[in-house]
Formats: C-alpha cells, sequence, structure tokens
C-alpha cells in the first residue's frame, strides 16, 4: 500500500501537511515518479564505486603476515595507494562453502558486521596448505581436488576445481574497501595530524639512523597504517561527507565507508536472484544502464522490466551452466548495487554460430561486482555443484521456509478496506452463498481506531470478537494488518510504553526519529533491538491486544520502513539505532518486524501453534518467519505476467512462500485478466486477491455468473491440492528446495530450460503454464525430459517430454501437467474452507513413465501446531512398480492417526488388468472394482477404503 491510501476515509484524520503533501505526490499519471529514486548517479558511494575501471589492482597480499589455523586463513592486504592494511579471513565451511571476510585491519571505529541472519556461526572444516612461494600460496577445500589460490601481487582469488577455475575474486582489480577517516577540515583533525606529523618526523630521523631496514618493515607494519593514510591525499569528491538528494541532506559523520568486489564466473551465461525486482529470471547485463539495486523502499506503482530497488533485498546470487551451479550470499545490509556483465552479452544465435564456425575459443563468463555503502565484505561462496545443493548450503546458513499453517495455503480474501464487520460478515455469506471456498477474510488499516495498530475502530469494528467468533464457527480465520511505524499520541498505549521504554529509532541529534505515514505522525520503534522486539512480541497476547482471538493472525505492511516525508520515501540514513547509523542496517528493518511479529504469534499460545504473518519488505533469512508478497502491482497483464519470476526468483533464494496481489491492486482489471489472475494465483504458493481502496468491488461473484463459475471452478482446484501443497511445504521446511521452482533446477542440464520464465514446477511433479496473453487462444509450453512423458491433469492425454508443446485455450483453461513417474495426492471433496476438510478421504493420482513406475508421498499432521516437531506426523512413500501400488512408512518413530482413507486411485497410462487385489496391514484381502478407459489408458480403482496411514498395497493382474 502507497500513498494513495490516503483516499477515503482516512483523509479526514489526517494532518494538513501531510494531505498536502499527498496532493502533491499524487497529481499525474498512476506510475512511479523515478524522480523521488535515485539513480546509481545520484547515489554517490554507487557513483563513486562505478566509476572505478577493471583494471591491476593496488591491493596486494603480505604473505608474511598469513596465519594458518586447522580453521581458517587470516593475512593482510595492503593497499599500495594510500598504505591502509586490510584483514582476509578465509574460511571452509561445512557442505562445500567457503567464506571470505575483509575488513579494515585497525579501523578508526567498529564496522557493522550483520546478527541475526545466520542461523549459526557456520561450523568449519579442515584447510590445508598445498603450496606456497612468493607469488602466493594453494590450499586445499578437500573435496574433488578443490583448492584455493591466494595470489598476492596483485592480490586475487581463484577457486579451482581440477583444471578448472569456478570462480575469481578481485580478478578485474574491482575491489575498494572505503576507511574510516578523520575529517580532514576538522579543528580536531588539524591538530591531531600536526602533532603527528612532527612526531613522524622525530621517529623516522632517530630509526632510519639506528634501522637502515626501518623504512621497509614500515611497509607491512600495521601501526604506521592511520599515519601513512593521513599523509597520502586523498581527493574529497562530492558526496562522501554529506550529500543531499531532492530536499534531504545525508551527513555522513563517518565519511565515506564503501566496499567493493568483483567476482568472475567462467563458463556461465545465466545468472539468477538478488530479488527483489519486477525483471525476468534471468538477470540481464547491466553495463549500459544502472546495476541491480537491493534496498527496501515502499515504490508506489512499480514499473516492469528494470532494475530499481523494490520493498525487499536478498543478497543472493545463483549462476548455473549445464555442468554446475554455484552462488554468491554477500551479507551485507546496506544499500548495494550489483553489476552484472558477460562477454556473450548482445551476441546473436548467428554471432555464436559464426564463433563455433570460425573455432573462437572465447569461453563465456559472467563478471559480477558487489558495491555496498558500508559494513564489511562477508561473502560466502556457495560451491554446489547442483541446484539442490546450492539449496541445502544456503539453508544451512540462513534456515528454511517457515512451515505455514496448512489453511494459509488456502485461499485469502483481501481489500483495503472492509469496511466494518456487518461488511465482514457480507462478504463471509458470499463465499458461501457462490459455494467458493476460503480460509482468510483480510483487514487493512482502516479497522484500526485511527491508524493505532493493535486497535479496533470503536464504531465499525465495536465488537471484534462476536466478528472472529463468527468465522471461527464456520473455521475460517482473519489477517489484521500491524504496521511499524507508531502514531505519536499521548493517549495510545504502545506509542507512550515505547517512548517510555526508549524503543523508538533516534534522530542524529538524539531525539526520538519522526517521520510521516498513515497516522500522520509516527515514531519508528529501534526492531534491531532484542528488548524492543520481546516487548512488541508480548503486544500480540490475548490480554494486551484486546479483541484478539487464536484465529486472528497478522499483516507486516509499509516496513521497509515507509516514511511519506523521508529521503525515497524511507529513512534517513543518518538515525540511529543505538551505535549505528541506518544506513548500515536498513535491509534488516523488515525482517526485524516480521521476526517480533512470528515470535509473538507463537508466545501467545504458548509455543504451541504456528503463525502466519506475512510482510512485504525482506531480507536473507526471511524466509524463517513466513510469506511474502510482490507489492502493491497493478492490474495489467504485464504485472500478472512478472508474478512468475518474480516468486521464482524468490524462491531461488529460501523464500517459497510468495504471491502477487490477484487481480492486482492498483486500477480494476478487466473480467478475463481477473480470471486468468485467479488461475495463475491458484498455482502459486501464496493465493490472495488484495485491491485498493478507490477500486470498484471485486469479490468473485460479481462479474456475472460465467466468470464466477470460472473462478470457483479454479479456487476449488487449489483446494483439492492442498494436500500436495502442503507436502511441497513440509519438504521445503527440511530441506530448503523452492516450493515453485524454474524448470532448470530439476533439468539442470537442459539449455531450453535456463531462461523460462512463463511457466514453472511445482515441487519436482506438476508443470504450469498459466494463460497471460490478453485474447489468447493457444499456449506453447516447453514440457522438459527427453525420456519423460507428462499428462495434462484436466484430460489425462499424455504427452512427451522435450517438446515444445501447443496447447489451444479457452476462458476455462489452465495448462497444468503431472509428470509420468509420480503419484499426487488430492482431496475432491471441496468444502467451506481447508480445516473443514481435514479428516477427508484422498484420491490417488498415478502417473506412469514409459518403464511403468511411479513414486510419491503423503504428509498428514494436525495442521497447525508445532507437533510435527515431536514427531507427531504421518509420512509415508506411495510407489507403483510390477503392477504393485503400495504405501510404506518413512517415518516409523513417528506416532500419529488419522482419519482419513483413501477412496480412489486413478492410474494414468495404464493397461487394462484383469482383476484387482488390496492386501492391507493385517493380511486381510479383497478384490476391488475397477473402471478402465481404454481410449486415454485411465484405471480407476473405486473405494478401495483403507486408512491413508497404515501399510497396505494393490496388486493388478
Amino acid at each position: 500500500m502507497f500513498n494513495l491510501r490516503a483516499g477515503g476515509q482516512g483523509l479526514s484524520r489526517m494532518a494538513p501537511v501531510l494531505l498536502l503533501w499527498l496532493a502533491v505526490s499524487l497529481s499525474g499519471t498512476l506510475a512511479v515518479d523515478r524522480g523521488n529514486f535515485k539513480t546509481c548517479d545520484q547515489s554517490a558511494f554507487c557513483k563513486r564505486q562505478r566509476a572505478l575501471k577493471p583494471g591491476e589492482s593496488p591491493y596486494r597480499a603480505l604473505l608474511e603476515t598469513m596465519e594458518l589455523t586447522n580453521t581458517r586463513l587470516t593475512l593482510q592486504l595492503i593497499n599500495d595507494n594510500n598504505k591502509v592494511h586490510l584483514l582476509l579471513e578465509l574460511y571452509r565451511l561445512q557442505g562445500n562453502i567457503t567464506r571470505v571476510k575483509i575488513n579494515e585491519l585497525k579501523p578508526l571505529k567498529p564496522r557493522y558486521e550483520v546478527p541475526d541472519v545466520l542461523i549459526r556461526e557456520p561450523p568449519t572444516e579442515p584447510l590445508s596448505l598445498l603450496s606456497q612461494d612468493e607469488n602466493g600460496v594453494v590450499l586445499s577445500l578437500g573435496a574433488e581436488s578443490q583448492r584455493v589460490i591466494v595470489s598476492a601481487r596483485p592480490f586475487r582469488l581463484d577457486i579451482m576445481e581440477g583444471r578448472d577455475v569456478l570462480m575469481s575474486l578481485n580478478s578485474r582489480g574491482l575491489l575498494a574497501f572505503e576507511h574510516l577517516r578523520m575529517r580532514k577540515d576538522t579543528f580536531s583533525y588539524k591538530v591531531t595530524s600536526t602533532v603527528a606529523s612532527v612526531w613522524d618526523n622525530i621517529k623516522r630521523v632517530f630509526s632510519s639512523q639506528a634501522d637502515p631496514e626501518a623504512e621497509k618493515k614500515e611497509d607491512t607494519d600495521p601501526a604506521n597504517q592511520a599515519e601513512t593514510a593521513k599523509e597520502e591525499e586523498e581527493k574529497v569528491e562530492d558526496g562522501m561527507w554529506e550529500e543531499t538528494f531532492k530536499s534531504h541532506s545525508d551527513g555522513k559523520p563517518n565519511g565515506p565507508s564503501a566496499i567493493s568486489l568483483d567476482f568472475s564466473l567462467p563458463g556461465v551465461e545465466h545468472v539468477y536472484g538478488i530479488p527483489e525486482h519486477a525483471d525476468t529470471l534471468r538477470l540481464k547485463t547491466t553495463d549500459s544502464g544502472d546495476p541491480y539495486r537491493l534496498y527496501n523502499l515502499d515504490v508506489f506503482q512499480y514499473e516492469l522490466y528494470n532494475p530499481m530497488a523494490l520493498y525487499g533485498a536478498v543478497p543472493v546470487m545463483l549462476a548455473h551452466n549445464a555442468h554446475r551451479t554455484t552462488g554468491i550470499f554477500w551479507l551485507n545490509a546496506a544499500e548495494t548495487w550489483v553489476d552484472i556483465s558477460s562477454n556473450t552479452a548482445g551476441k546473436t544465435v548467428f554471432g555464436k554460430m559464426l564463433d563455433y564456425v570460425q573455432g573462437s575459443s572465447e569461453t563465456p563468463q559472467t563478471d559480477v561486482r558487489w558495491i555496498s555503502e558500508s559494513g564489511i565484505i562477508d561473502v560466502f561462496i556457495m560451491l554446489g555443484p547442483t541446484p539442490k545443493d546450492i539449496f541445502s548450503q544456503y539453508a544451512s546458513l540462513t534456515g528454511t521456509q517457515s512451515f505455514p499453517p496448512l489453511s494459509a495455503l488456502a485461499y485469502h480474501q483481501c481489500r483495503w478496506n472492509y469496511n466494518d464487520q456487518e461488511d465482514v460478515q457480507t462478504v463471509d455469506a458470499g463465499f458461501d452463498e457462490h459455494d467458493i471456498p476460503y480460509d482468510f477474510i483480510w483487514l487493512d488499516i482502516e479497522h484500526t481506531d485511527g491508524k493505532r495498530y493493535f486497535t479496533w475502530d470503536p464504531h465499525k469494528f465495536a465488537t471484534p470478537k462476536e466478528m472472529l467468533q463468527g468465522l471461527v464457527d464456520k473455521k475460517r480465520k482473519m489477517v489484521a494488518i500491524v504496521d511499524p511505524h507508531i502514531k505519536v499520541d499521548s493517549n495510545y498505549k504502545i506509542h507512550n510504553e515505547i517512548r517510555s521504554r526508549g524503543y523508538y529509532i533516534k534522530n542524529k541529534d538524539g531525539g526520538d526519529y519522526e517521520g510521516w505515514c498513515w497516522p500522520g505522525s509516527a515514531g519508528y520503534p529501534d526492531f534491531t533491538r532484542a528488548d524492543m522486539r520481546a516487548w512488541w512480541a508480548s503486544m500480540f497476547a490475548y490480554d494486551q491486544y484486546e479483541g484478539s482471538m487464536e484465529n486472528l493472525y497478522t499483516w507486516n505492511d509499509m516496513n521497509e520502513p515507509s516514511v511519506f516525508n523521508g529521503p525515497e520515501v524511507t529513512m534517513h540514513k543518518d538515525a540511529m539505532h543505538g551505535a549505528w547509523e541506518h544506513r548500515d542496517v536498513h535491509n534488516l528493518y523488515g525482517f526485524y518486524v516480521q521476526m517480533a511479529t512470528a515470535e509473538g504469534l507463537i508466545q501467545r499460545s504458548g509455543g504451541v501453534e504456528r503463525p502466519f504473518v506475512l510482510t512485504r519488505a525482506f531480507f536473507a533469512g526471511s524466509q524463517r518467519y513466513g510469506a511474502v508478497w510482490t507489492g502493491d502491482n497493478a492490474a495489467e497483464w504485464d504485472h500478472l505476467k512478472i508474478s512468475i519470476p518474480m516468486c521464482l526468483s524468490l524462491g531461488l533464494v529460501g523464500i517459497s512462500f510468495c504471491g502477487a496481489d490477484v487481480g492486482g491492486f492498483f486500477k480494476s482489471p478487466s473480467t478475463e485478466l481477473l480470471v486468468r489472475w485467479y488461475q495463475t494465483g491458484a498455482y502459486q504458493p501464496f493465493f490472495r486477491a488484495h485491491a485498493h481502496l478507490d477500486t470498484p468491488r471485486r469479490e468473485p461473484w460479481l462479474f456475472g455468473p460465467e466468470n464466477t463459475a470460472l473462478i470457483r471452478e479454479v479456487v476449488r482446484q487449489r483446494y483439492t491440492l492442498l494436500p500436495y501443497w502442503y507436502q511441497q511445504f513440509y519438504h521445503a521446511h527440511q530441506t530448503g528446495q523452492p516450493v515453485m521452482r524454474p524448470l532448470w533446477v530439476e533439468y539442470p542440464q537442459d539449455p531450453a530450460t535456463f531462461a523460462l520464465d512463463d511457466e514453472f514446477l511445482i515441487g519436482r511433479d506438476l508443470l504450469v503454464h498459466p494463460v497471460t496473453e490478453e485474447g489468447a487462444r493457444g499456449v506453447t509450453a516447453y514440457l522438459p525430459g527427453k525420456d519423460e512423458v507428462w499428462f495434462d491433469v484436466h484430460t489425462f492425454q499424455k504427452h512427451n517430454g522435450a517438446q515444445n508443446l501447443y496447447i489451444p485455450v479457452t476462458m476455462s483453461s489452465i495448462p497444468v501437467f503431472q509428470r509420468g513417474g509420480s503419484i499426487i495426492p488430492r482431496k475432491l471433496r471441496v468444502r467451506r474452507s481447508s480445516t473443514c476438510m481435514e479428516h477427508d478421504p484422498y484420491t490417488l493420482y498415478v502417473a506412469l513413465n514409459p518403464q511403468r513406475t511411479a513414486e510419491g508421498e503423503l504428509y498428514i499432521d494436525d495442521g497447525h501446531t508445532f507437533n510435527y516437531e515431536k514427531k507427531e506426523f504421518i509420512h509415508r512413500s506411495l510407489s507403483f512398480a510390477k503392477n504393485i501400488l503400495s504405501s510404506a512408512n518413512l517415518a516409523p518413530e513417528a506416532q500419529f492417526s488419522t482419519r482419513s482413507w483413501i477412496e480412489r486411485i486413478v492410474i494414468l497410462g495404464a493397461s487394462k488388468p484383469s482383476k484387482v487385489t488390496l492386501k492391507t496391514a493385517g493380511g486381510q484381502e479383497s478384490q476391488l472394482e475397477f473402471e478402465f478407459d481404454a481410449s486415454m489408458s485411465v484405471l480407476t480403482l473405486r473405494k478401495p477404503g483403507m486408512n491413508a496411514g497404515v501399510d497396505w498395497t494393490v496388486t493388478l493382474q
């Protein structure tokens, strides 16, 4: 939600200054005002760093300072231009990861190192020295002849496997580390430097008489670092000590502090990740424009297909070719820009063929350069070699996707805003009247008492518990918004508590930082403080959050943080979080807000219930706390299309629980676009319709009976597939594998999949190609796997893999295919909410591969508590081979019972049997009724009736 939100009921409550500001902001067109957001040229450190061109690095490694213990190598680097010493630390981590840290050896004051994102201090493995001479050292990384070569002059790092270079650091000489320094035009600097230079001269006279070698030693003696740096007259550029953007000035008491490092990836043409950007899945080269920017911002009506920053930032990039996948995790929470260049970019297919014919031997290579405003270089190089290895490597560092309650995977109905309790009740009844299931109804900012979060409007939502109880009675739930900007109002308990405890972020002068947001003047709690987060969590207790009940969950919006009158609609960088400037921690703010909120929902139930929290801003590790969505999109076809690569990119960096506002937040969709968006959203992980205050109402039954039927059908498809979605999230939680994934993840050697982003897989076994073109009569889907088959889930038609398949479509079509060789459980008895379906029976869809085998799983638990951690679940392996379908226990140590049974088995690609026998755990045998459709080779076994949690076999004879 952005500034347009000031429409409607909220206006009367807003201060005149804010109204004036909004009027200015909102006049004109409904599209992003690029002038509100910086380009690299307008961001002083980015401009400075980007001005450095590839070449000879001024840094060299001082090999005589090297220390090697069992777990790490340290050595000093020196910048020959300014004699500043850096400390390099190199670690070999468990699971084929190398960590490289670079900091100042003796910084003027500590530099920020990101806490709380890593789930633990990563465990190390032994590093051993293979060889050393005056040019460098070679270290073994243990696995498969992997080694690190540290070259001394100039400094560079190469990671090799056999004869192949997997990745090089500083090979283009773009390592830069702006050391902290005193400002030269201050009085204290002049006094200090005068005294120091006199003392230097005295020392120099005496020491050189006593020891002619002393001058050589000085070069490597860190004690001389500060003095020699002072001698070197560095030119002061604009923006080093302060910079302005529009009317905002940013005083920089620490001066320039940017860092940069380049990475070269030989053999790589495809890189992915670094969300959030409204761009293609495969990242583009940035030579001819701005770098990709990572800086959490509230971007109103964002533009598509460009590298502008959006609401979240995950500084993780994946590189892939047919032989290997690698990853780079740049652990830094300051504003960051990422430049990508490639030696094959811009070459046409003809140009590449010409190279081939002429025997041109240029290996494709992608070069990536990371630039951050402050902090240190702390980078994790994940060496794969497979996509799945990368996912588990990254999960070992930052954790896996939280396991959501099953109901959170169902359908969510939202708008800004449902007007009052009666409106909520009417919408709820409308779903029942039109036989459309839903699980959650949402309330936006207007439900509060004057934008005071944790409260309810006393007139419109006078009896919230009554409203929530009405939903409980139908086994449904609610989400209410709780934003992190707090109305400055001495009659508001939350504000008074935060102020009296000193928990607000401070401005540079030490007072509480205030900015404008929905309530008018607002304070911003300092969520980087553990005590503040603990207090915030305690506010979700049922006796603190009046009117809340166990079926009320939470939505954190505006947590970039959004500050309407701040630079780039966010917080001033020189605001203070204790000892640290906001510039150091900016991209962590939303991560911490969601962390504290999720903790609050867990604590209120005594640690029993799983939380559900949606966040707009995020960082690496946010996957541990809930879901994200792609923010304030628009009701346009291109926004529907972009939701696919946006969520795919998030899945690649650990955040599986992603969705986009169905129908588009801004503007009004045509009925065709709305239906197509429901069809797409029903096959994305987070499935929520949402709309802006000023748009006409768009509950699913408001577009005529035909469209209501189309939407009903696809929402019901989502509900039938909930068992499969749920077990995909269980796997994501256990392993870090994405739920919604690009095809190349499962077909890493098939170049035809590398840039596809208009179709995707859910788990391994479902391929979805949504219809995202207006007026489409057909789509062409690529079905991967040269020895595989795919079955249309609606018609059971079989298609061969490794082909582009043209599919004619009508308004009811959503092309979905099940992989031959898989078994997918569904629940076909759709009820008004997922909780109502808990004990319903399963239908198993067994899709045979050309070898006539198939395998799958069934995972069942209570759907909402943490009891699965105490081994209270059912996890079964389903397999079909040699005409026998069997269910076996994958978790013999687990204990759980279910009332659900197997009511139907559908085998695709089957032959007609003469008889079908069921054998259950007790040894009883019975014959099953079956039907065989010879035209489609589909065998349906009716009412086998066994409990879903026990051993059984079905034999076809």
